[in-house]
């Protein structure tokens, strides 16, 4: 995988697959990091979730895009049923503490690429080592 980090032998087809599901979730995947993306796919292969399959990169894409633009904007580019089921499963990551979205929320904490409006919207915080 470090050798495609280089661009030697191109990306991998997950990560192609993972791309596209943020630019469908409407965000450029140039706009968040890739050890956000390849943390993502990590944790999703840890859950024993099929990163071959496209829809599970759309729901894991469309939580940390959520996350990083917030409702109005995740709205402009999503159904209003779409925005409904993020906030509903954000909020189940929230209760759940140890689920693969609520793993995926704290990456985005850590990382710092969740919009001020959901931390306030929603009560995250990350807590002190």
């Amino acid at each position: 995988m470090a050798l495609g980090f280089f661009n030697v032998f191109g990306r991998s087809r997950d990560l192609q697959r993972f791309d596209a599901a943020l630019r469908e979730a409407g965000l450029h995947p140039r706009l968040l990091p890739e050890a956000v993306k390849l943390t993502a796919l990590k944790l999703m292969r840890n859950h024993a979730c099929n990163v071959s399959d496209a829809a599970t990169c759309q729901r894991a894409a469309d939580l940390l895009v959520y996350c990083a633009h917030g409702r109005p904007v995740f709205g402009e580019t999503n159904p209003e049923a779409a925005v409904a089921a993020v906030e509903a499963r954000l909020a189940a990551a929230i209760d759940a503490g140890d689920s693969l979205d609520a793993q995926l929320v704290l990456l985005g904490l850590n990382a710092g690429i969740v919009h001020p409006s959901v931390i306030e919207a929603f009560g995250l915080e990350v807590g002190a080592p």
